[in-house]
């Protein structure tokens, strides 16, 4: 599929937001969905707690609400009784066990959204012990800046290493935490005051995609660029030059945004979050752009492949996951009009489409 790279077709665009061009791209979650509610990356693959709660986010706005509900489910039967979870599972049983900080937060993501979209204080009420003790435990992960490390390992121990995409990550968790403990009439004072400090901590963070480097010594993640303008760490104008100003470095123009600076290799889901990104500080229109780049990914059965090298124009790795479907399900959904994952962020602009 070509795709411009200088206009927005606004017929093709709304094109690939109907139901119709999204519905083989949910129902390709949807199949390998386990009986027991988790759904793996790949069919019979690895569950990962976070990309989990995006393909379940993903089904739910796409109206397959019994599956999302049921995938929420399996993640509060399998909570460990200090709130956390363990990085990943297959076949039903835990395979790594260290714990990683925005991975366990990021229920709180999930549940928020479930309520935009079905107004059920319900089910909110059921998951909310999960929530808290979730939050709670990632609460127990913090540094000395009031910064979340990245995770604990199998014995325990905190990794003293706090990442910007990570943090970023679990501010928005506990945000939307926030919102429901205030329908649940309860008061997370304490939860507000931590989510103020880690603000903070976020933005005195190094950026590794504006420092010099040396040789082949290049790190850096595209995550780390756009996260904090996606969560609303920043905002406004201090979001949208955090994206342009380093836009040339990430941007393979007309494909996509690259995952990491050390090679050119564009993925569907890291361009996805970047759509989002954009839309959630107004930029709508460039939005709709970097979305419609997605779609050279777009395999004929709806599924999107990881990523795309370049120069080589070669598909790598050749694997379709549900969790990269999930990311342009939910691109889609906040280009359309106050749709919940649209009013799930603190946009600051009218959808256009």
């Amino acid at each position: 599929m070509s795709i411009s790279s200088s206009t927005l077709d606004a017929f093709e665009a709304k094109n690939q937001l109907s139901r119709q061009f999204l519905s083989p791209t949910l129902e390709g979650i949807v199949s390998v969905q386990e009986q027991g509610g988790a759904v793996p990356e790949l069919e019979g693959g690895i569950v990962e707690p976070w990309t989990h709660v995006e393909c379940a986010m993903a089904i739910d706005a796409g109206n397959f609400r019994d599956e999302a509900e049921k995938a929420y489910e399996w993640l509060a039967n399998v909570q460990l009784a200090d709130g956390s979870w363990y990085a990943n599972y297959r076949n039903g049983r835990p395979k790594d066990m260290y714990k990683v900080s925005h991975a366990i937060s990021y229920i709180a993501v999930g549940i928020w959204h479930h309520y935009l979209i079905n107004n059920d204080v319900r089910f909110v009420d059921r998951m909310w012990p999960c929530i808290r003790s979730a939050i709670d435990y990632i609460l127990g992960m913090r540094g000395p800046n009031g910064e979340i490390y990245w995770a604990r390992d199998v014995g325990g121990a905190l990794y003293p290493s706090a990442q910007i995409a990570s943090c970023s990550s679990s501010y928005l968790s506990i945000r939307c935490a926030l919102k429901m403990a205030e329908l649940m009439g309860e008061d997370r004072r304490d939860w507000r005051e931590a989510n103020e400090v880690l603000r903070s901590a976020i933005l005195k963070m190094p950026l590794p995609y504006v420092a010099k480097y040396e040789g082949d010594s290049l790190s850096a993640f595209a995550m780390d660029w756009y996260y904090p303008a996606l969560c609303s760490v920043i905002n406004g104008r201090e979001a949208i030059s955090r994206i342009y100003d380093s836009w040339d470095k990430f941007i393979v123009h007309g494909k996509g945004s690259v995952c990491n600076l050390e090679k050119q290799w564009v993925t569907a889901a890291e361009t996805s979050e970047l759509a989002i990104s954009l839309a959630v500080h107004g930029e709508y229109r460039q939005a709709a752009t970097v979305y419609n780049w997605i779609h050279h990914l777009r395999d004929e059965d709806g599924a999107y492949w990881y990523g795309m090298a370049y120069p080589e124009n070669e598909i790598w790795p050749l694997e379709k996951p549900t969790w990269t479907a999930a990311a342009v399900v939910l691109a889609a959904d906040m280009l359309n009009r106050e749709s919940a994952t649209n009013l799930l962020f603190d946009h600051h602009g009218v959808a256009l489409l």
